[in-house]
């Protein structure tokens, strides 16, 4: 899974059935955690 920030990859594997809600995702090259939504493979960054 890449960053919605800086596009850099996360240590974040999804499946095709995964569905995400409010996650936290944390990103190790910007420092920065950002709140995603992940349902069939497509992620949404939630401002």
């Amino acid at each position: 899974m890449y960053c919605p920030v800086c596009g850099n990859k996360t240590r974040l594997r999804l499946r095709e059935d995964t569905v995400l809600t409010h996650f936290p995702l944390f990103c190790p090259k910007c420092k920065k955690e950002s709140l995603i939504d992940a349902k069939e493979y497509v992620v949404k960054a939630i401002k």
